[in-house]
């Protein structure tokens, strides 16, 4: 099939990724968009990986103010070097991030921070919920660890779905934009605060 210039726009709108990762990705897919696009996500994702383990010592803090003054976010999002942190990129993904943060309000950037006594809770909730329903204790565990599974996924920001495109996480955001950069960058901490809280 015959690449053509619409459509390397196309996917290059739809993923930010280069022209030439466009054209090479439609190429190797023969011109399926959608396979394009997973194989330019996949490669986003090898990037990230390879770059996980460097410093991100520079960055910025962004704000976001909602409501009137009500609700307001601070986020710190590092990167390797001052040079992609003053990109208007880089800039625009931490002022998305301090909004998903708003309107979403996860309890953690990842897993790891999650306080253990709050899934402890929740682990308890769950589990009485599933004695009091009648189902067998051996069964009990698997549905309460699924429920645990789930709702990790929903307080944790990384695994949250990003609320300006529910198809993907913020995790996937985060690797696009690092696939794009070139370097490490990471989502280092927030806090939110809300009147009235």
């Amino acid at each position: 099939m015959k690449i053509t210039s619409q459509m390397v726009k196309e996917l290059r709108d739809k993923t930010n990724a280069g022209m030439m990762d466009c054209k090479k990705a439609l190429t190797e897919t023969d011109g399926d968009m959608e396979k394009a696009i997973d194989l330019l996500r996949q490669k986003g994702l090898a990037v990230a990986a390879k770059r996980a383990d460097r410093a991100t010592s520079e960055g910025v803090v962004e704000a976001y103010i909602h409501g009137g003054g009500k609700l307001g976010v601070m986020v710190e999002v590092g990167c390797e070097t001052d040079f992609v942190a003053k990109t208007d990129d880089f800039k625009a993904f931490a002022k998305d991030i301090a909004m998903h943060i708003a309107a979403v309000n996860p309890v953690s950037v990842s897993r790891d921070n999650v306080p253990a006594e709050l899934i402890e809770r929740e682990r308890e909730i769950y589990t009485k919920q599933a004695l009091e329903s009648g189902k067998p204790e051996q069964i009990v565990e698997k549905i309460v660890t699924g429920k645990i599974e789930k709702y990790i996924g929903e307080i944790c920001l990384l695994e949250q779905k990003y609320v300006k495109d529910p198809d993907l996480s913020v995790q996937d955001k985060l690797n696009e934009l690092i696939a794009k950069m070139g370097e490490n960058i990471s989502i280092k901490q927030f806090s939110r605060f809300q009147i009235g809280e």
